[in-house]
């Protein structure tokens, strides 16, 4: 009997171990799957952070074994939030997240790597739990992880704090192990982790790491010899990540202290005082770290937390079970945590800036991805709810145990868990509703804008892309990018410089796509979109035919033309229901002909210019509109180079500039625009 009892105690050990490892998968591969539908369902298109498309392209970039790009015409390539280095551009971000998301695109599509992130993290805080604590506390914080809006939302989509947060798990769960088992193998896993997450997010990982530091510290003053091997394995190589980040800078920027981020934008950065990235700049004073940073903190905790409030009460809960129990060593490391990262992010005014108006709740993208610069708290403050709601159902279950029959007691224990579940679950439900309908209505707003480039597209081909946000590709239009060496079968280009870009690119059919509204997806608008096809026209003549039209009512209908040089406005003899121009464009100048237009005069043309043509339908106040035409042209030695002019359609003068393309499905009753672009020689490139 002696003999067959550990036996059986090994065997329940087992199928208990089991058991919780099947629990634990079936959290891991439930949290994958739905990342993988938020991301497919929600994020098709990518979300209003465009930092996901400068991950995008630094991992096709990866892959192809580059580090920085070369476009072919200089102003005309630049990707959002890459730098400038002389005829090459890098990205202002580590490689470490975008080598990651490139795992999924070898695997057969970027996405793909979101749902073994997801998967991952799960996972590795129940390791984490089961260290600290036990199997029931690690299994319970994943399952409050999981059901944190934080987590659905950021592992959806690609951001680097999902990535950075697995690795800095990684490294928690490999140095709790080593603590453990003093095994050597686990302490460089511990290091390479945390080396590769400071890699990635070096602040990020400081903060996750110090009170691992301390506790590190703290062994070592206790048995310096039996500790030191393994502390010293996992600094080694975690200084080993460090040292590739600082060789990474001196490779990308040519300091090994100047890293990228600093590169793009020196004062965007740690500290108070002056902050700035590119034309947004604030005092980023003590006063308006704390505010910005505890509005942060409430809205994590209020929204984005499982449960909300009652999530955090549970963790508050939870503390104070362990420091009654005697906090110990390891899990004072969680509470650490709390305060290293909480505090820490103080010190960051990117949590000033994802609240958009600090005064008006609901703005910023803190109201559609959470404060996602705190996805490292995750971990402590799920772990410490896990640890109060166990107290909370053993007392529970004690309490009715001792006061009612075996059956009443565990009727009340199941009541007591369905009652709580669903309060949690309705407070984190509701969250989640509401983010997700806030990211749905922006992804109905891309879809609208990107539609027209599902059409028939002769490729291989050049678009020509706007710029609401200034000149840069997939700002904000992400989904658009170049192939690394720019000769993808789709080459998106900015409308600075059309002919240079066109010359770059003489074999390709040439596009433009325009949008009609002013750029801002959470309200829905653009309203649509539409994709233009560019002739190129050359001669020494080049002949643009206007017809546009003009309703009844119309009182008058006055066209000006504007170069660089000059401008000149001329009223139609006549109103009709059609008016008809042409302008014609000589190396020199530009005259606008027609039946009904008195135009003698001519207005001079500069090397490189854009034709304006603006023909304003007057109706009275509140019912006049225009149409607004560019035409680039470039001259050189006598001949004369055109593009396809731009349309736009205007009710009001700040509608134009860029945000009211003319959409012929969508335009009222009578208004239309045709245009025909000609050499008058017939000379063509």
């Amino acid at each position: 009997m002696t003999n067959v009892t550990p036996v059986i105690r090994r065997a329940v050990t087992t199928v208990r171990k089991r058991r919780w490892q099947a629990a634990v998968a079936l959290v891991a591969i439930t949290g994958a799957v739905a990342v993988w539908l938020i991301a497919t369902r929600t994020f098709p298109y990518h979300s209003l952070n465009h930092d996901e498309g400068v991950y995008l392209q630094q991992a096709s970039m990866l892959l192809e074994g580059r580090l920085f790009v070369r476009p072919p015409v200089e102003d005309a390539f630049r990707p959002w939030f890459f730098v400038e280095d002389g005829d090459r551009l890098y990205p202002k971000y580590s490689p470490v997240p975008a080598a990651i998301f490139a795992i999924g695109k070898l695997a057969g599509g970027s996405r793909l790597v979101l749902p073994g992130l997801a998967a991952a993290i799960l996972a590795l805080v129940a390791l984490v739990g089961r260290e600290v604590f036990d199997r029931r506390t690690g299994l319970v914080a994943a399952v409050a992880v999981l059901c944190s809006p934080l987590f659905l939302i950021e592992t959806a989509v690609f951001l680097p704090y999902a990535p950075t947060a697995m690795l800095n798990l990684t490294f928690a769960y490999a140095y709790l192990r080593a603590d453990r088992t003093d095994d050597l193998r686990f302490a460089g896993a511990a290091g390479a982790a945390i080396g590769a997450a400071f890699f990635a997010r070096p602040y990020t990982a400081i903060l996750f790491a110090v009170p691992f530091i301390g506790h590190a510290c703290w062994s070592l003053s206790r048995d310096f010899r039996g500790v030191l091997p393994r502390q010293a394995t996992t600094a080694v190589l975690g200084l080993g990540g460090v040292g590739l980040a600082l060789s990474y800078n001196a490779v990308v920027t040519g300091s090994p202290l100047l890293f990228p981020y600093e590169a793009f934008a020196p004062l965007d950065g740690l500290g108070f005082g002056r902050r700035r990235i590119l034309e947004h700049e604030i005092e980023y004073t003590v006063g308006l770290a704390l505010r910005s940073n505890a509005l942060v903190l409430r809205s994590f905790v209020t929204k984005w937390l499982v449960g909300g409030l009652l999530g955090a009460a549970l963790a508050a809960v939870g503390i104070g079970v362990a420091v009654r129990r005697g906090l110990s060593a390891r899990a004072a490391i969680l509470a650490g945590q709390v305060l290293t990262i909480t505090g820490g992010n103080v010190y960051f005014w990117g949590n000033f800036n994802i609240l958009g108006d600090i005064d008006r709740a609901g703005t910023g993208l803190i109201a559609t991805h959470g404060p996602y610069y705190h996805f490292d708290l995750l971990l402590p403050v799920a772990a410490f709810a896990a640890v109060g709601a166990l107290a909370l159902f053993d007392a529970v279950r004690r309490r009715a145990d001792r006061s009612l029959s075996p059956q009443g007691a565990r009727t009340a224990v199941v009541a007591v868990v369905l009652v709580s579940a669903l309060a949690v679950g309705g407070v984190t439900a509701t969250t989640l509703d509401g983010t997700l309908e806030r990211n749905e209505a922006v992804t109905e707003t891309y879809d609208r804008v990107y539609d027209p480039l599902d059409g028939t597209i002769e490729e291989p081909a050049v678009v020509y892309l706007p710029t609401p946000y200034g000149d840069w590709l997939a700002h904000p239009l992400q989904v658009l990018r170049n192939d690394p060496g720019f000769d993808g079968e789709r080459v998106y280009a900015l409308d600075e410089r059309p002919f240079d870009v066109a010359d770059a690119y003489p074999d390709r059919s040439l596009y433009r796509l325009a949008y009609r509204g002013t750029w801002a997806p959470h309200a829905g608008s653009p309203q649509g979109a539409r994709l233009q096809r560019v002739d190129r026209v050359a001669g020494e003549t080049v002949a643009l035919n206007v017809s546009v039209g003009v309703p009844e009512a119309a009182d008058s209908v006055t066209a000006t033309v504007t170069t660089d040089e000059a401008s000149e406005t001329y009223a139609a003899d006549t109103v009709s229901t059609a008016s008809e121009a042409q302008l014609l464009v000589t190396a020199d100048a530009v005259r606008l002909r027609g039946t009904g237009w008195d135009t003698n005069s001519t207005v001079p043309v500069g090397a490189r210019d854009d034709i304006a043509l603006t023909v304003f339908v007057d109706r009275g106040p509140g019912n006049s509109y225009s149409y607004d035409l560019e035409l680039p042209v470039q001259t050189e030695d006598g001949t004369v180079r055109a593009l396809t002019p731009s349309v736009e359609r205007c009710s009001a003068i700040r509608e134009c500039g860029g945000e009211a393309a003319y959409l012929p499905e969508s335009a009222p009753d009578g208004t239309f625009v045709r245009t025909d672009l000609t050499a008058l020689d017939r000379n063509r490139d």
